[in-house]
């Protein structure tokens, strides 16, 4: 963890809020490192973090078995693990919208005619985490920073925020940033 910063009183004081937020949010088991950069006489945040691998995406077909009734023109869902119940409920009314899908009973879940639900995505931990570092991020980012600028790429989160008009050199600086985090260390 690196905070660059012209003051460094305040980037002591960002230091503990950045650790104590990732703290309150258990965010420190899942990322690799970061980068963060605070300037109060430009009014310029920046802030990269790289994430570090999760688990595979978890599709219907994995939770659930999928059948489609011809007799009924129905396409049944019997839920293996209940603890995906709430995703799939979610995944399948965004799919097929919410007063097409009916829940007779705990486990099984009904959608008229035949529906091509099996590949779906119920569960991604990459986008989980994703979330939860934005949630991070927009509790430390300095209120009145409305401006932001989402420069996100596979496995690192990052942001310029100000107040103002954003710079180039605040996006080359955190270009920079996402460099440094995508470059492995080497241990002389």
């Amino acid at each position: 963890m690196y905070i660059e910063s012209n003051d460094p009183d305040g980037a002591e004081v960002y230091d503990m809020i950045i650790r104590q937020i990732f703290q309150d949010l258990v965010l420190p088991p899942s990322i690799d490192d970061m980068r963060a950069y605070v300037n109060p006489n430009e009014v310029c945040f920046i802030m990269a973090i790289k994430m570090r691998k999760t688990s595979q995406h978890i599709t219907l077909k994995e939770v659930a078995k999928v059948s489609y009734e011809a007799d009924d023109d129905t396409t049944v869902v019997l839920i293996d693990n209940e603890n995906y119940l709430p995703n799939i409920l979610r995944v399948l009314w965004k799919e097929n919208g919410r007063e097409n899908v009916h829940q007779p009973s705990r486990y099984v879940i009904h959608m008229k005619g035949p529906h091509e639900v099996s590949d779906l995505v119920v569960d991604d931990p990459h986008e989980n985490l994703k979330r939860r570092i934005y949630d991070a991020i927009f509790r430390i980012v300095p209120e009145g920073f409305k401006i932001i600028r989402d420069l996100s790429e596979e496995d690192i989160v990052c942001v310029v925020a100000t107040d103002e008009l954003i710079k180039d050199e605040w996006i080359e600086k955190a270009k920079g940033y996402m460099v440094e985090l995508n470059t492995p260390k080497t241990w002389d």
